[in-house]
């Protein structure tokens, strides 16, 4: 079963060491990066998405500058995991404890091309916004 988890010293080196397929590096920043830049972000918080005690995934997240907004910083799971159902189940994990943290809305943001995670955010009931971010990522929301 999918759970999120809190990242700990005897996990972080794990957490780091996950990586997506290398056709998909350019969509997706490294976990380290993201934890690094969690760290100087007031309101970041970063889970590891684990298959019981195995890390096979990393989340992070934000508060949104209007009351309510979450916004889905970093989302990944390893290339070794990936289509078997655990992305779902994970974004399924994190949008639930959004919504017990207080949040009421989720948005994200996904870099277009070919191995772009648009379609996956799509089928989860993310709806595009029709605006990109200044960097270019083109932005996504769904109610909680």
């Amino acid at each position: 079963m999918v759970a999120l988890r809190e990242v700990t010293r005897e996990t972080v080196r794990a957490v780091c060491a996950l990586e997506v397929h290398d056709h998909q590096k350019g969509y997706v920043a490294s976990n380290a990066l993201s934890i690094a830049q969690a760290h100087f972000e007031p309101g970041a918080a970063f889970r590891a998405v684990c298959l019981g005690a195995q890390p096979i995934g990393f989340a992070q997240w934000r508060r949104g500058d209007v009351p309510g907004l979450a916004i889905l910083w970093r989302f990944m799971i390893d290339r070794a995991q990936q289509g078997r159902g655990h992305g779902r189940a994970a974004l399924e994990s994190v949008l639930l404890h959004l919504r017990t943290e207080g949040f009421s809305a989720v948005e994200t943001s996904v870099v277009r091309g070919p191995a772009s995670p648009l379609g996956f955010y799509l089928a989860q009931g993310f709806v595009e916004l029709g605006r990109e971010t200044p960097r270019g990522e083109w932005l996504l929301a769904r109610p909680l």
